[in-house]
């Protein structure tokens, strides 16, 4: 049975993927910046505080959290895996997205013309209710259906 959340666009778009799912913050460049300086294929979380996450793949993922945390770093290194192909195609906040994760995504769109769909303020609810593996789709107005 599927359940309806609806957020805030932060940057819209339509997609159906696969979720991957943290209930901790997601510490951008413990997760990414490893993937991003071996220009590997693929990012696996190598963030090894983060149980939810790590040696997850989440390329080509919805990743699903309340917020990211860490270095101000942290927009560039998300910046540079969209510009090598390994990003996230989406990112779904259950609180108000933070300054970090805003950075990479505009840097992303407005740098490399690529898109993280991104919607936030799904609430907590949202995020007890997916889980990882889950199928979400995503719609251009905010609504955010799982699977």
């Amino acid at each position: 049975m599927s359940r309806i959340f609806k957020g805030r666009v932060v940057l819209g778009g339509n997609l159906k993927e696969e979720a991957v799912v943290t209930k901790e913050g997601l510490n951008i460049l413990a997760s990414f910046q490893k993937s991003a300086l071996k220009k590997s294929k693929n990012v696996i979380c190598s963030d090894q505080n983060n149980k939810d996450l790590y040696n997850k793949n989440l390329t080509n993922k919805i990743i699903c959290l309340p917020q990211t945390i860490g270095s101000t770093t942290g927009g560039m290194v998300l910046q540079a895996i969209v510009e090598l192909g390994i990003g996230p195609s989406a990112m779904l906040f259950s609180e108000h997205i933070d300054s970090l994760a805003a950075a990479g995504i505009i840097l992303a769109e407005v740098w490399n013309g690529k898109k993280i769909i991104t919607i936030d303020q799904l609430g907590n609810e949202f995020l007890e209710y997916v889980k990882t593996g889950q199928k979400i789709e995503i719609k251009d107005d905010g609504t955010v259906i799982v699977e």
